[in-house]
């Protein structure tokens, strides 16, 4: 059976620079290890980077969250923690959600799409309801050890949320 999986802004701002946490740099096995598994069986792998221009500080979301962060002229910043494999779609985005999931076709025909990455309560979320919209049909997937939120408590309240719109959480309080 064909599965997606699809990560959210493993990007080394997010992880390891000012947006990072604990949370984040402890994921990081289990984000490697299930993208492992998918492509040991050939699945699909889609990456989203979000991508800030100079002017973020100016924007909504710069106003609410005035940290920069994966700048376009800070190619360590917004880079990816995991290097996408040859062919693997890496899908650039300004907001919290990837517009551009709506233009993998494959994806309407995807009965499985898993879902992990950063921030639980801001992209992933975003992402996971865009892709319940888009896909009504598939089952969608959070596997919560391969999240993680701005602080723990967000991170909850986001897998929460996701239940209540019909997205399974799985592995929730597991860390491996």
């Amino acid at each position: 059976m064909k599965k997606t999986l699809i990560v959210i802004d493993m990007q080394n701002d997010f992880v390891y620079g000012p947006l990072g946490t604990p949370e984040a740099k402890a994921i990081v096995p289990n984000v490697k290890k299930k993208i492992e598994e998918y492509r040991e069986y050939f699945q699909d792998v889609v990456f989203t980077k979000d991508c800030h221009e100079p002017g973020y500080l100016d924007t909504h979301e710069g106003r609410r969250l005035p940290i920069k962060h994966c700048m376009w002229d800070d190619a360590k910043g917004r880079g990816l923690v995991i290097t996408p494999a040859w062919g693997e779609s890496v899908l650039i985005k300004s907001t919290f959600g990837a517009r551009d999931l709506e233009h993998l076709t494959y994806l309407r025909h995807s009965p499985i799409i898993e879902v992990i990455g950063v921030c639980t309560d801001i992209c992933v979320v975003s992402n996971a309801l865009l892709l319940r919209t888009l896909c009504p049909e598939a089952d969608i997937i959070v596997d919560a050890s391969c999240c993680a939120g701005t602080n723990p408590e967000r991170h909850k309240a986001a897998l929460e949320v996701m239940k209540s719109c019909h997205i399974d959480v799985i592995n929730e309080g597991e860390t491996k």
